[in-house]
């Protein structure tokens, strides 16, 4: 029983994340972490 949740959940992560990308998810996020880093640095 054990076995079968850890695979079901590794499925899962990975049709959320298959998700994403086809969403476009990826531009969003690579923005807001850059955003981020220049703020941190204190350019932004």
């Amino acid at each position: 029983m054990k076995d079968k949740s850890k695979y079901l959940l590794l499925l899962a992560s990975f049709a959320l994340i298959a998700a994403g990308i086809y969403r476009g998810e990826v531009v969003e996020v690579l923005k807001k972490a850059i955003n981020i880093c220049l703020e941190c640095i204190g350019i932004g």
